[in-house]
């Protein structure tokens, strides 16, 4: 499996993000920051891209792109150690 990050911009004032943090929660998931998933992924980002499309709304942003295993990051304990963990 290849480990994504994933961002998004959820444009619409009171947008509800229970449907795109449900489905990226019931991955398996590192929620690193605001709106920054790590996932753990076996498909394409195109796959993944397709999975979360119907949490958005035409004038949502969503970025997806396979991690390194070359990271650094500050005050990320949490997500840190999800990553030593998978090997990234």
């Amino acid at each position: 499996m290849a480990c994504f990050i994933v961002a998004y911009d959820l444009n619409k004032q009171g947008q509800n993000y229970s449907c795109l943090t449900g489905k990226l929660g019931a991955m398996p998931s590192c929620h690193a920051q605001g709106s920054v998933w790590l996932v753990e992924y076996a498909g394409t980002e195109t796959q993944l891209r397709d999975i979360l499309m119907s949490c958005l709304d035409g004038n949502d942003r969503l970025l997806i792109s396979e991690a390194s295993k070359s990271w650094a990051g500050q005050n990320m304990p949490t997500c840190g150690k999800w990553l030593n963990d998978r090997d990234y």
